[in-house]
């Protein structure tokens, strides 16, 4: 299909060159971040055919599309705004990955209606960060608020039903920051995850980390937590350093 005919007003396609795989953007609704590529690149590769895969609070589906050559078997995207559930659709045809990729519209709380408990091997998360309270400054775009704000659904939620769709010793992912570290863990722990991998991501190398990213297996013993080497995004000058340097552009010159 002519890649024209798949855009609608205002969006754009970009590319992921590291993983060759092209989505669909629109700056106004949704576009992925930087988190999406840091959360793909810390799962574990895991080529089973069989293995069954569930993106929560998926956005247009970044996540799991750059993660289809590091796991193998069928990614479930579940999305609540229709708009951006959409936008995955496409860029799921614009990669030609219908065989492997469904889209769930729908709000995660009634994800179970389609998706059996204790079914999944991987689930993997970029939630909405920031509590809505009455202090938080939020987006007056409402699909941009979603995103960022607890307004649809909020942490307990989400650490919920990443539990309830793992199967035992199955693998959740999570990308985070660190202020709310310490609910994050609680929350986990509380739904029968198991932290085991934590690393923490730097925007410069004099700052504090900003993102932390989480991998959890469910019913997992609580000992063996790993704080693995932090990455940090950008050299004292601005620009991105090597490592993320290589996670966008791969070996492109």
């Amino acid at each position: 299909m002519d890649n024209d005919n798949l855009l609608k007003t205002d969006e754009r396609i970009d590319q992921l060159y590291s993983q060759d795989v092209q989505i669909i953007q629109n700056p106004h609704c949704f576009a992925f971040s930087l988190d999406a590529v840091l959360l793909a690149d810390f799962v574990r590769p895991n080529k089973k055919r069989q293995a069954k895969i569930v993106d929560l609070c998926a956005g247009n589906g970044a996540i799991g599309l750059f993660l289809h050559n590091k796991l193998g078997g069928h990614f479930t995207e579940v999305e609540l705004q229709k708009p951006i559930a959409n936008m995955a659709e496409r860029t799921i045809k614009l990669n030609h990955l219908e065989e492997r990729y469904d889209v769930l519209n729908m709000d995660i709380k009634d994800v179970y209606n389609k998706i059996p408990k204790d079914s999944a091997d991987i689930v993997l998360c970029n939630p909405p960060y920031f509590p809505n309270n009455e202090h938080s400054q939020k987006n007056p775009n409402r699909a941009l608020a979603i995103a960022r704000h607890e307004i649809t659904t909020n942490l307990t939620m989400v650490v919920e039903k990443m539990s309830g769709l793992l199967k035992m010793n199955g693998r959740g992912y999570l990308v985070h920051r660190p202020d709310r570290l310490a609910e994050i863990l609680t929350e986990l722990t509380s739904h029968r995850l198991a932290p085991k991998r934590i690393r923490f991501i730097y925007p410069k190398p004099d700052r504090e980390a900003n993102i932390v990213l989480i991998e959890v297996i469910k019913d997992g013993g609580t000992g063996g937590i790993r704080i693995v080497p932090p990455l940090v995004v950008n050299q004292s000058n601005g620009e991105y350093g090597a490592e993320v340097q290589q996670l966008l552009y791969g070996d492109k010159k």
